[in-house]
């Protein structure tokens, strides 16, 4: 699918994710039906998911923890993909530097670190090493509530 920049507009005004088709089209000024079909097309593509993202640092007992992994061979996708199924994974991506993957999770009471780590990162084999960064404040930090 090619992205063009009526597209783009229309993902960036669903930044405010209940905002009316109707609006959006009045504001850009095309049809809400373009609206319409543009966002169905976007989401079918999965270049687009509309959703309810909340601030972690809001809700009591919830924190966002970042995991830095060295895997210790260099199946950097495949890994990444398992990781990002384990529960209270926002997202994995796999990048350069010091890491192969960083990793950003949900936590709540009851399930926390050693949770993630002896429940669900256990599940994982290839792991060489990990390091754990602790969110204590974020700035326009919004996440899906995935527990």
């Amino acid at each position: 699918m090619k992205i063009d920049d009526t597209n783009i507009d229309i993902i960036r005004e669903l930044k405010q994710g209940k905002k009316s088709f109707k609006r959006i089209a009045d504001k850009l000024s095309i049809t809400e039906n373009t609206v319409r079909s543009r966002v169905n097309k976007l989401q079918e593509e999965n270049v687009l998911e509309i959703c309810g993202l909340v601030d972690p640092g809001k809700i009591p007992g919830h924190r966002v923890v970042i995991i830095g992994i060295k895997l210790s061979g260099m199946n950097l996708v495949e890994k990444g993909r398992e990781i990002s199924k384990l529960k209270g994974v926002v997202s994995v991506s796999v990048v350069t530097g010091r890491y192969d993957l960083l990793v950003n999770v949900l936590f709540k009471k009851g399930f926390g670190l050693l949770e993630f780590y002896t429940e669900e990162m256990s599940k994982i084999e290839g792991v060489g090493s990990v390091e754990t960064f602790v969110v204590y404040k974020s700035y326009n930090l919004k996440v899906p509530y995935i527990l």
